[in-house]
């Protein structure tokens, strides 16, 4: 029996949790990754070390796949266009893969499919930060750069018209955004097959920590049911506006006068996903497999009333393998899930789950779990 094979480009830790979700279905993965150390390097059998940048190395490494997908959205859209031209399945392809590469293509498209954003404009200088400040509320506004950024890299929170010459240096175009004044941060994550089969799961909340993805509450605490179908509906019209195929994650604002605003996409298996690993009947990454390959898209729904994700990030000590023994002893439910990566200060090196039926507690079992793996409690 012939089961298919999926190229994932990028060796990141989303490419081997994608590849951990097909191997109970029996497919083959092949990765192009930067070196042989990166997380899915190590666990995929099949790996091509290359330059995802370079044409010619995504040509010999797509040859022999059934169809290409990603971990991170920074190949060249053109290169991508040149594989459909070659026959290769790419999904998500370009048309759509490009609303997640371009921020500044991203906010055209969903201004002109009506989908609700933060006020925004392509800035040329400083001076014309000043005056997009001057057409709202005036400063403080947020600066992006429209290509490269991610974690809160290439995000500025800028307070006056002196601090908005860093993101220019880039040389790339800037988008500025009105600050939001917000409630709270939300993610909706759905997935879309190319015969237009989707799926939604819960609104999550999500904790950021210095512009880096800390806590997923999965579902959203106290989100009324209209807000929260409002959100899963959107995502849902984002995915078939665009042309998605696999997951897409809609990250957005919760506004203190009760509107959703759409932040940013992200079209692969997402940070605020993760809880689906244990507390959805089908994870994130196992649909994304499925939809990229055109299977049935599984359930989407959660195992229990509450799971809680928190990002596990690197510290002062590296030896987190010493730390299992009192975090399994004291959670017997907890699930860790470790990346393969070096130990670095504020680096993501793996996440927790945890679920039960009190948030509360499920909370704690969380951040308890993580601290202790980096060593920030002892006890």
């Amino acid at each position: 029996m012939t089961f298919p094979v999926v190229g994932m480009v990028g060796g990141g830790q989303l490419a081997r949790m994608t590849h951990e979700a097909g191997i109970p279905l029996g497919i083959r993965f092949k990765l192009l990754s930067d070196t042989p150390q990166d997380s899915a390097a190590q666990v995929v059998s099949d790996v091509v070390v290359g330059d995802y940048r370079d044409l010619d190395t995504l040509r010999d490494f797509a040859r022999d796949c059934d169809v290409i997908t990603f971990d991170h959205e920074h190949v060249p859209t053109e290169h991508l266009r040149a594989l459909e031209a070659d026959g290769i399945p790419v999904r998500p392809g370009p048309d759509a893969l490009v609303h997640a590469q371009d921020k500044g293509v991203m906010r055209a498209k969903l201004d002109a499919i009506g989908v609700p954003c933060p006020r925004h404009r392509i800035v040329s200088d400083p001076q014309d930060v000043a005056a997009f400040a001057a057409e709202g509320d005036g400063f403080p506004v947020i600066l992006k750069t429209v290509r490269g950024g991610y974690d809160g890299k290439g995000v500025w929170f800028v307070s006056s018209v002196e601090e908005a010459a860093e993101p220019f240096r880039a040389g790339v175009p800037v988008l500025a955004e009105e600050k939001v004044d917000f409630v709270r941060e939300l993610a909706a994550n759905v997935v879309r097959s190319p015969h237009d089969q989707a799926v939604a799961y819960p609104v999550v909340e999500s904790q950021q920590v210095d512009g880096v993805c800390d806590t997923v509450i999965a579902p959203a605490p106290d989100l009324p049911e209209e807000r929260a179908l409002q959100a899963e509906q959107l995502a849902l019209r984002i995915a078939k506006e665009l042309g998605v195929v696999g997951h897409l994650a809609v990250e957005l604002f919760e506004t203190r006068d009760g509107r959703i605003l759409v932040n940013e996409l992200a079209m692969r298996p997402h940070n605020s996903g993760h809880w689906s690993q244990d507390g959805a009947i089908t994870s994130q990454f196992a649909n994304h497999v499925r939809a990229v390959l055109d299977l049935p898209l599984g359930d989407p729904r959660p195992r229990a009333g509450w799971t809680v994700m928190v990002n596990v990030l690197g510290g002062d000590f590296p030896d987190m393998y010493s730390a299992y023994l009192h975090c399994m002893a004291r959670d017997p439910q907890l699930k860790i899930h470790m990346y393969g990566k070096d130990v670095k200060p504020g680096r993501k090196v793996g996440h927790v789950n945890t679920y039960g039926d009190d948030l509360a507690d499920v909370l704690d079992r969380a951040r308890h779990a993580a601290a202790y793996l980096r060593g920030t409690i002892t006890e």
